[in-house]
């Protein structure tokens, strides 16, 4: 394999990818509160069609039954699960730390390579340094103010903290977690904080 050459299409390409990549995280984000396994199942659904679709219609051949099911396997722990936890993350999180800590797959895979035998390159180390930057300060960053909630009904799995202090009807499941509705009243205070499905206020 030859030397790779940056080219402004390319260069173009991959832009526009990272910004897809960045709206879908975004829409992504709004839905994140329902169930993340059903979010990740639709998702892949949807995108596993698209891309089998287009596959095929530029030329390209079925495989055998055993590589369909490697693939299969190699999906549903690569894309599957992955995009489950994502979900959970930008549930608990919100979209810029997530996609920052996600992006740091490519360096752990870089890392196998070295450790393999590819070369460490200046450009390679550089970028490493970055993303270690930027993780490190969503690491150490303290967000604590004085903010609102407004009142709110919705369901998602929760636990009895600060934010969620409401009764439940005869039946309900009392164990933590748990998921049912639940109405949020009107609550103003002060308290470090993630931008999470009940922090998204203005500043």
């Amino acid at each position: 394999m030859g030397p790779v050459r940056a080219d402004l299409p390319g260069t173009l390409c991959v832009a526009g990818a990272c910004l897809a990549w960045a709206v879908d995280n975004n829409l992504t984000r709004k839905v994140s509160i329902h169930d993340a396994m059903s979010i990740a199942c639709i998702k892949g659904l949807v995108a596993g069609s698209v891309s089998v679709a287009l596959a095929l219609a530029a030329g390209a051949a079925l495989p055998g039954a055993r590589v369909v099911l490697q693939a299969g396997l190699l999906g549903f722990v690569g894309y599957g699960l992955s995009l489950t936890l994502f979900v959970v993350a930008l549930r608990g999180l919100g979209t810029a730390r997530t996609g920052a800590y996600f992006s740091l797959a490519p360096f752990l895979g870089a890392a196998f390579a070295v450790a393999l035998g590819a070369p460490v390159t200046l450009p390679l180390l550089a970028a490493g340094a970055l993303m270690a930057v930027g993780v490190w300060l969503h690491l150490t960053e303290r967000h604590e103010h004085l903010h609102s909630h407004t009142a709110t009904t919705h369901e998602h799995p929760h636990v009895h903290d600060e934010h969620h202090r409401h009764d439940h009807a005869p039946g309900q499941a009392t164990d933590e977690p748990h998921s049912h509705a639940h109405v949020h009243e009107p609550l103003r205070h002060a308290h470090a904080h993630y931008p999470d499905v009940h922090h998204r206020h203005e500043h």
